[in-house]
């Protein structure tokens, strides 16, 4: 069975949209989904968007998230901006609208400049929702690696997250450390890894190794857990820059029970379509 596709990117990450509103059927096997992420055998992509009609009267379309290798995740922030512009791009759709997602529901604005703004939730702290294993919630935690200590802090923005603070973010250690922390034993579900070099209170900049994925050009969720960790630790903003390998999101995040707010671009890289049969 041949369905369409559109390609797109969110600060360089590859984004493939799949809309299935009006037939709502389900996604592919892991191994169809292995083949369709790999360029060799498919469109590539970092993450494929699944959409499907809503369960609730109040989104304009739900959908769900799967990485290159197969595996669901719970949100992509990157994802879900392509999402949201790609919608609006109807001209019966408003600009602005909700989406239902994994994660929960997220706003998402399509900005007068193209660029796009959604809403990531309120980020999770306690240890037993990110999921990790710790006594009691902290700002920052010991993490024995390699019996090497790391201070790292640990965050949902739906998908689990650490975050490490680095001095010079193009000297990490992103392939060496990256695939260890994410299957790090405390990590019971595994977990994305963001390595932050801190430039001034509204500016950083971050490499983000994605669990089930390697790393990427940008994560927005990634993004949105460095900001609120630097945020926690009294260093940052409300508002921040946040530099990517493929380019610039700015956080926003007042705090408390507040949604962290992520803002950045959604562009068209092409159309096709690709077979869903093995």
């Amino acid at each position: 069975m041949r369905v369409p596709y559109t390609k797109m990117h969110g600060t360089g990450n590859q984004i493939l949209i799949v809309d299935r509103r009006a037939q709502n059927s389900q996604p592919p096997d892991a191994g169809i989904l292995r083949v369709l992420g790999n360029e060799a055998t498919g469109p590539g992509f970092d993450q494929l968007m699944w959409l499907s009609q809503p369960t609730d009267k109040t989104s304009l379309a739900s959908y769900r998230v799967f990485n290159s290798d197969g595996s669901e995740v719970e949100q992509c922030g990157n994802g879900v901006r392509c999402v949201a512009r790609y919608l609006a791009a109807s001209d019966d759709i408003p600009q602005e609208f909700v989406l239902q997602s994994p994660a929960g529901s997220v706003a998402a604005r399509v900005e007068a400049d193209r660029l796009v703004s959604v809403s990531m939730g309120a980020p999770i702290f306690e240890p037993d929702q990110i999921p990790f294993a710790a006594e009691c919630a902290a700002n920052t935690y010991t993490l024995l690696v390699e019996n090497k200590a790391l201070t790292i802090s640990a965050v949902s923005m739906g998908n689990p997250h650490a975050v490490l603070q680095v001095t010079d973010v193009r000297a990490a250690k992103v392939d060496e450390i990256g695939p260890l922390i994410e299957h790090h034993e405390r990590f019971a579900e595994c977990t994305n890894v963001g390595f932050m070099q801190i430039v001034d209170r509204q500016s950083i900049h971050l490499r983000v190794h994605e669990r089930g994925v390697g790393e990427t050009a940008a994560c927005g969720t990634g993004a949105c857990a460095a900001v609120v960790s630097g945020q926690r630790l009294g260093m940052l903003d409300e508002v921040v820059t946040v530099h990517l390998p493929g380019g610039q999101v700015v956080v926003s995040w007042l705090g408390g029970e507040e949604s962290v707010w992520l803002k950045g671009n959604a562009e068209w890289i092409n159309e096709g379509t690709m077979d869903l049969q093995e």
